[in-house]
């Protein structure tokens, strides 16, 4: 948690992840401390207000922050969303779990610090990389206003989440590994950084895998309407960034047909050969259920990937552990 003086600028990071020679950590700088809420209400109007003020956000921009990471410092400066990315190579080994990493601002006398976590696998684990909406969270996402009606009339504690997701993502956290040492998993969502809190909470009291969010770029208020929207290539890239940082992992994608996830993983499978083991798409949109099955059963023909086209978890659970993934 960021330690910010009242009234004062306030860094929030995000998980990062890597492995020694490529370390990773994002975050934004804020003009003043974003909403933060725990205590829910099942109340619509309190909802709203809640997820409006997620949006009233003001980044600052051309920033100078620093990174303190073990004996190392850092310099960069925000981009023009307020956004911070850090990438560097680590000068001492870095053991597998999770490890503590701070980012400071600092404003005449006063420095504000962000405190954050990222995560190293060990090379012998698999990766995973899931969607969240309509994969893990119902969100109507093929349809703006009953994707926009969910997220405005409930809040993290009260949106509901497909059966048997927690027992796949748990059975697969441990697939090749063991419990205190789980594999790491990767939520990338077209959602944007606004929402981070809010899927935290979501996964935190639905007791899913802690992982890293990659999400798409910060909205306003004004730009409501198209949240959730974010054009083909965006996920594409950080998909594959994913993969880039990792070299010596195998990752199983885990989506849904409702937009694009089946064309982008396999657009994926095929620029990355051999690094994809297997492919989950629920099957949310039933009018995309034919040309989802054909591009599945393309992708494993060409390339041997399994690929598991489903519409409940606990068929996606079955095929994991025919497949070996899972016992």
């Amino acid at each position: 948690m960021a330690k910010s003086p009242r009234g004062k600028k306030y860094v929030k990071l995000y998980h990062g992840y890597g492995h020694m020679h490529d370390l990773l950590v994002y975050g934004h700088l804020f003009k003043t401390r974003p909403v933060s809420r725990k205590n829910y209400r099942k109340n619509v109007f309190s909802n709203t207000r809640y997820l409006l003020r997620l949006f009233f956000v003001k980044p600052v921009p051309f920033a100078d922050v620093t990174l303190r990471w073990q004996n190392q410092v850092l310099h960069n400066k925000t981009e023009a969303d307020g956004f911070i990315k850090f990438e560097w190579a680590a000068a001492e080994p870095v053991p597998a779990g999770w490890h503590n990493v701070e980012v400071d601002y600092t404003e005449g006398r006063d420095t504000i610090t962000g405190a954050g976590e990222l995560f190293v696998p060990h090379v012998t684990q698999y990766g995973f990389i899931s969607d969240i909406d309509d994969t893990i969270i119902i969100s109507h996402s093929a349809t703006v206003f009953r994707r926009l009606r969910a997220l405005f009339t409930r809040n993290p504690r009260t949106r509901k989440i497909f059966t048997d997701v927690q027992k796949h993502y748990h059975l697969l956290s441990v697939a090749n590994t063991t419990a205190d040492a789980p594999n790491p998993f990767f939520y990338v969502s077209s959602s944007e950084w606004n929402l981070y809190d809010y899927l935290e909470d979501f996964f935190s009291h639905n007791k899913l895998p802690k992982g890293a969010f990659l999400l798409n770029h910060i909205k306003q208020w004004k730009e409501l309407l198209q949240t959730g929207k974010t054009k083909h290539a965006g996920k594409l890239i950080r998909v594959a960034r994913i993969l880039q940082a990792f070299p010596n992992q195998e990752f199983i994608l885990i989506g849904d047909n409702t937009q694009r996830d089946p064309v982008i993983y396999k657009a994926i499978a095929e620029k990355y050969p051999g690094r994809i083991h297997a492919v989950y798409i629920r099957n949310v949109h039933r009018e995309n259920e034919s040309a989802t099955r054909e591009l599945l059963n393309q992708l494993q023909q060409q390339t041997g990937i399994h690929t598991c086209l489903f519409t409940s978890s606990s068929e996606a659970i079955e095929h994991s552990r025919a497949i070996g993934l899972v016992v």
